[in-house]
């Protein structure tokens, strides 16, 4: 066992980290964007292992060694040399679990950077990337949340690389969340093998004009550039109203509509100071049409990915619960 094994370099940790969305309309797999929901991760060395659960959103969440965040914050300390066996884990989340917002990525970046924070940071931000990028399998929704704003992100299997701008200032998002769940398993599994050269063309040439468009504000160019041809057409028949509202949402004051990730969530970009009682009426009624209740909330993109706070025993708030410690927009954090 190290020095680090027997002083780590807090009590206890503190980390809030972003929800996301991934692709972006045409986007596939390479486009994400960090999004103000936020999940709290909360780790201290412990005589044994105990997980808490604090709030909703964490249905079928393990409470033994077998949670996932025990298993990546195991990964960087064998990864630092480091042995901390047991583990108190706190675990509050408001992302909810399998709407395409992120919420085994928010979980995983949560739990490496925490592990990591609570040993004294002896991995690079890029270690936890690549590692973040190896569990989830994909780039996007990770990047988006280790490092906030928008990443275009490539994964070869071996290495992975993001490159993060912010996302243009009066971008504004109502997300449009389904009272029904949708495996991301589930949604790759009604996507073709293969596709036409043409619809790889448009989803290339889309995709580049949404990125450009995205990294030098020119918002009036995202209805012709959220367009995809890739997954949202074959994932439409799972989620009714989807279709609709992706057509006509620019007609009530959207930008465009995408769905989120694998879904079933839907997002409405709108530009700030748009007719937003008036677009969110028109989701509503479309997707109640379709029989699905959904919440409605505005978002807006996060900018700076996790905030960590670490706590010593005797600090005058250490017993908080984590969300207590970190709110979810204002105080003080220290931004990686």
């Amino acid at each position: 066992m190290t020095d680090k094994a027997t002083r780590p370099a807090a009590d206890r940790v503190v980390v809030r980290v972003p929800a996301s969305t991934a692709n972006l309309g045409p986007g596939f797999d390479s486009l994400g964007m960090a999004l103000s929901i936020y999940a709290w991760i909360d780790l201290a060395p412990a005589e044994r292992t105990v997980v808490t659960l604090h709030g909703d959103h964490l249905e079928g969440v393990a409470r033994d060694k077998s949670n996932l965040i025990y298993e990546v914050a195991q990964s960087v300390f064998a990864k630092a040399g480091v042995e901390l066996p047991e583990l108190a884990i706190g675990i509050r989340s408001d992302i909810p679990l399998t709407r395409g917002l992120g919420s085994s990525a928010s979980a995983i970046v949560g739990a490496l950077v925490a592990a990591n924070a609570l040993i004294g940071d002896p991995l690079s931000l890029d270690e936890l990337f690549q590692m973040a990028t190896a569990l989830e399998r994909h780039p996007d929704n990770v990047g988006a949340s280790i490092y906030g704003g928008i990443v275009a992100a490539a994964w070869d299997g071996q290495r992975a690389e993001a490159v993060r701008f912010d996302p243009p200032e009066a971008l504004r998002i109502l997300a449009a969340i389904p009272d029904f769940e949708l495996a991301t398993k589930s949604a790759r599994g009604v996507l073709p093998a293969q596709v036409t050269r043409e619809d790889a063309v448009f989803n290339v040439t889309h995709s580049s004009l949404l990125t450009a468009a995205l990294a030098t504000g020119r918002l009036d160019v995202l209805r012709h550039a959220l367009r995809d041809k890739l997954h949202q057409p074959y994932r439409a028949p799972l989620i009714p109203g989807m279709a609709r509202v992706l057509r006509e949402a620019p007609e009530h004051g959207a930008l465009g509509a995408v769905l989120s990730g694998a879904g079933p969530t839907l997002l409405a970009l709108a530009e700030a100071g748009a007719d937003g009682p008036g677009l969110e009426a028109f989701v509503r009624e479309a997707l109640a049409e379709a029989g699905v209740r959904a919440e409605l909330r505005w978002l807006q993109p996060d900018l700076y990915g996790p905030s960590v706070r670490l706590l010593r025993a005797g600090d005058a708030d250490s017993g908080a619960a984590p969300d207590a410690l970190l709110p979810a927009r204002t105080g003080t954090e220290v931004r990686l």
